[in-house]
């Protein structure tokens, strides 16, 4: 890219040599991310101030404005002013990047008033708001083609700007009216969150990253009210994108452990705290519920907030009632609301911000909404753990998914200064799809990214479970740490570090016992840990002086506290001899002893509210998962040593004997099937979380024995958190099921790398379901591979994905080659008609399918008469749907043929379409030459309320 030098007498440096002189800096940020919005920011401004004309910003990429602060770009350095232009769609160029700011939350009422004003069609707005946009692309989206619609199009959506702006009030209006206290406190708050933010604190053990240069973004979905899953920015958190709940006032960013909620609450508070984001936010307090934890005295609203996040210069009583006035410009984070001890209860409610209350009190009433309604509160937190009644006082729900493909490339990249290096790691995970399903969670692919040394260095056995994983970053530490003469660790490593291990574990363990994630350094000494089993680097100092002044410690993450917690089990050879199983039941007991506890405090997962010092579901399951993999016959010749046999043997039967009862209790749950329905299954998370045991254990004879009880017809697991690491599991188990079922996956993560892990039981899936699961082209293509060659593989479902074109020739072959193939549904993608006509081209050679379903795409008249011509000779067809595709009259009579020549056809779905009476006199006519066909839905067509009166009178079967 090149810049024009701006002159100015103050500055000492041309913008050219500014940019020459900060070059390294410019590559560092425009090669991270993982987004376009970066680029698409600095085009903005470019075009704004004409330095770009438009054939150029077609394609040039460049800098994210939240980053412009770390660069120096010479003092008072602007843009000279200049006339306003003099017609609109000039103007929203000039204005671009105001523009963008103000349309994000504003782009439906913006395209109604361009629909109403007849500027737009509905196929425009579709257009625009394409589920794979940001909100962000989708504004600059519309500001693009009300800019080729023209003059009018672009006053419309000026007046419509001004009308909005006349209505809401501007912030800077109080801020004029704010005291020199709120501003001199407003700083000082300001400087303390970016202090505490600037670096990654939760793997800060082993040695501290600039959260700028290490941050990578996430998957962030949210599910609006009409069930449509949509893709967030990090700056709609706390958006109106995606509210379900307009009275309430408390976010939930909910995630699997390590999927990285700690490290985007960071984020959100960097940002805050340099005026990148949140503008409107004059003051933020952060919260870590798990130091929460540990205040036991009871506190007022006005303690909480100055003693645990900023204390006040002066002016205290100002401050604080500052807040009480304006509510809503403040915002409170709540990190970890899955790790307070107390579940949440709406039972005592408490409205006075000055009265002193217990903690529980205090931040219950506050996520309710009954102290302090007005004020946004994000609160972070896995999914288990927050029950319903909690749920109803949630404005909306932000599901974190973790790293995509790209974001693990950019992850590992950003670690590694070294690109050889990095390459090296990409290409290994590459080359183990197990080990990259597993780097979609952060925190793996911290451990992987960290330990690349063990990775490459060609292990005894790969990476495959969780569980190795970690063994694999317990080596590392340990290898960190040896002296140097020793060279590399032997393979009695584990043996040689026992009593540090044990030691930790006993730590770990009774902290998850009363979830307890902070310690003092008097219990670190009361199990004999020392500071050189400290140095090690798997407990990590705790900044927590508001709190205390005594040093307090905790796990490099919650994760490792399991880890440690499990190995303890496994290796302790005085623990109680049912520790085991207890660690596997479901229900909780209540035991009197220390030694009858341990473990002792399991619950069932339906269970909403547990009262304080009963362990946590959710990291019980994490715990079992390591107790299962440590167990595995991978492991025996490590632990040889350090556990007798017999007693390794003994907890191995235990494990197996809870996974069988445990799976029992879900087979038994099994309703008997409608007549004329199939035995189904709906497995519930805990369903999942055995099945993960099962796989951590690697015996194929604990597998197999599993899935010959299981005799069902179709298997749900929809709204489940599956990932790539749940694929894994599950295809690892299902493979031994007898006889062939249908594997519903909707509405969860599976992604390419998921599909591909799947592979190994699609021979025993007669049908597929993988709605809503961002699954691409390629994702397709190696599950359509393998497919072809799975003789019981006969349905597929792909709703709501990233296919494009280029998947219809995968699917074309398979029409082709698989004569037995009976449903296939690709509703709501982007298929075109290139792409129709690439799948009929399958089709007029298949002669099996009986549904075919593309809602929601593009093929227009072209891709439905390519359609109509390929099927006209099918003997199996029974069902077609067409649904807002841009089909008008032409498709229409095309498809009126099919109608006249087919003996099979019942059912066919034109709703949302472009047809107009034309076209529904030809499907009239075809009609009267079939008496098979039941239904023609064509709702919502170019048709009048007259003429569709009386088009249902000519025929009844029309449905409008």
């Amino acid at each position: 890219l090149t810049l024009r030098s701006i002159s100015n007498k103050n500055t000492t440096m041309t913008a050219h040599q500014l940019i020459l002189k900060q070059r390294a800096e410019l590559l560092a940020v425009l090669c991270g991310g993982g987004s376009a919005e970066p680029l698409d920011c600095v085009l903005d401004l470019l075009l704004a101030c004409e330095v770009l004309v438009w054939e150029d910003y077609l394609s040039i990429r460049v800098l994210p404005e939240e980053q412009k602060a770390g660069l120096c770009f010479g003092k008072e350095c602007a843009v000279v002013g200049k006339d306003r232009p003099d017609t609109a769609t000039l103007t929203l160029l000039a204005d671009r990047p105001v523009l963008v700011r103000k349309l994000r939350d504003n782009i439906d009422g913006a395209l109604n008033a361009l629909l109403t004003t007849g500027c737009f069609t509905i196929k425009d707005c579709d257009a625009v708001q394409l589920p794979v946009y940001t909100p962000s692309q989708q504004v600059r989206k519309l500001l693009d083609q009300v800019r080729f619609k023209g003059e009018t199009a672009a006053k419309t959506l000026l007046q419509y700007l001004e009308q909005t702006e006349t209505t809401r009030p501007n912030p800077e209006d109080k801020e004029n009216h704010l005291s020199a206290n709120c501003l001199l406190y407003q700083k000082k708050l300001r400087s303390s969150v970016a202090a505490q933010s600037h670096s990654l604190s939760t793997y800060g053990g082993t040695g501290r990253f600039s959260l700028d240069d290490i941050y990578t973004d996430g998957l962030l979905e949210v599910t609006d009210g009409s069930g449509e899953t949509l893709t967030l920015g990090l700056e709609d958190v706390v958006g109106p994108l995606g509210t379900l709940n307009e009275d309430a006032d408390t976010v939930l960013v909910s995630g699997e452990a390590g999927s990285g909620k700690s490290t985007l609450l960071q984020r959100l508070h960097l940002l805050w705290a340099r005026e990148a984001l949140l503008t409107n936010t004059f003051l933020l307090f952060p919260f870590s519920c798990r130091k929460l934890n540990a205040e036991h005295r009871e506190l007022s609203l006005k303690e909480l907030l100055f003693l645990h996040c900023c204390w006040p210069d002066r002016g205290q009583d100002e401050v604080f009632q500052f807040i009480l006035d304006h509510p809503n410009l403040a915002l409170f984070t709540f990190d970890g609301l899955d790790e307070f001890k107390q579940g949440f209860t709406d039972e005592e409610r408490h409205c006075c911000p000055t009265k002193q209350v217990p903690i529980p009190v205090l931040l219950f009433n506050l996520l309710q909404g009954t102290l302090m309604k007005g004020v946004m509160k994000v609160a972070t937190s896995r999914p288990q753990a927050v029950g319903p009644s909690l749920k109803r006082y949630l404005r909306k729900e932000v599901l974190l998914k973790g790293f995509s493909p790209g974001g693990i490339d950019c992850f590992v990249k950003k670690h590694h200064s070294d690109p050889a290096m990095a390459r090296r790691v990409i290409e290994s995970l590459q080359a183990n799809t197990v080990l990259l399903s597993l780097c979609h969670i952060p925190v793996f692919c911290w451990i992987v990214t960290k330990c690349h040394q063990e990775l490459l260095g060609g292990q005894d056995v790969i990476p495959q479970t969780i569980t190795d994983v970690y063994l694999l970053v317990l080596q590392h530490f340990f290898q960190r740490k040896s002296p140097q003469s020793q060279g590399v660790l032997g393979k009695a490593w584990l043996e040689e570090h026992l009593d540090t291990v044990l030691k930790l574990g006993q730590l770990a363990l009774e902290g998850l016992e009363t979830s307890c994630y902070v310690f003092s350094g008097y219990e670190l000494q009361r199990n004999g840990l020392k500071e050189q089993d400290v140095s090690l680097g798997f407990l990590i100092y705790c900044n927590d002086l508001s709190v205390t002044d005594c040093k307090r410690y905790e796990f490099l993450h919650i994760t490792l506290q399991c880890f440690f917690a499990a190995l303890y089990v496994v290796l302790n050879r005085n623990s109680d001899r049912s520790a085991v199983s207890r660690l596997f039941q479901s229900q909780y007991r209540q035991l009197s002893s220390l030694s009858q506890r341990c473990l002792g405090h399991c619950i069932d997962s339906s269970v909403e509210e547990v009262e304080s010092h009963v362990t946590e579901t959710p990291n019980l399951q994490i715990t079992a998962q390591f107790v299962s993999g440590l167990l595995s016959q991978r492991h025996h010749n490590l632990l040889l040593e350090c556990c007798p046999i017999a007693v390794r043997e003994r907890k191995v039967k235990q494990v197996v004997k809870s996974l069988s009862k445990g799976m029992q209790r879900h087979f038994k749950s099994i309703p008997r099937p409608v007549e004329g329905e199939k035995k189904s299954m709906h497995a519930m998370p805990s369903f999942v979380w055995l099945i993960k045991c099962i796989y951590e254990m690697q015996d194929n004879s604990i597998a197999q024995e599993t899935m010959a009880k299981l005799d069902v017809e179709h298997l749900k697991l929809t709204y489940c958190n599956i990932g790539p690491v749940e694929c894994t599991a599950l295809a690892y188990v299902l493979k031994y099921l007898r006889n062939p079922v249908g594997l519903q996956l909707d509405n969860n993560s599976v992604g390419d790398v998921g599909a591909e892990q799947l592979l190994p039981c699609l021979h025993i899936c007669h049908s597929l379901y993988l709605r809503n699961n961002n699954i691409s082209d390629e994702g397709i293509r190696k599950l359509l591979e393998k497919g072809m060659k799975c003789e019981s593989f006969q349905k597929i479902a792909l709703f709501n994905n990233n296919l494009t074109d280029a998947c219809t020739q995968h699917f074309a072959l398979l029409l082709k080659s698989k004569q037995n193939f009976l449903s296939l549904r690709l509703g709501n993608n982007n298929i075109t008609s290139q792409g129709a006509e690439q799948l009929a081209e399958g089709l007029s050679y298949n002669q099996s399918l009986e549904f075919l379903g593309l809602w929601g795409n593009k093929i227009g008249d072209s891709g439905a008469e390519a359609l109509a011509a390929a099927l006209k000779n099918s003997t199996t067809l029974i069902w077609l749907s067409l649904v807002d595709n841009g089909v008008g009259s032409a498709g229409a009579c095309a498809l009126a043929k099919l109608i006249s020549q087919s003996k099979t056809l019942e059912q066919l779905w034109l709703n949302k379409n472009c047809i107009s009476r034309e076209g529904v006199e030809c499907l009239i006519e075809a009609l009267k030459m079939n008496s098979s066909v039941k239904e023609v839905w064509l709702r919502g067509n170019n048709l009048s309320p007259e003429e569709e009166e009386e088009l249902s009178k000519q025929e009844s079967r029309l449905t409008f």
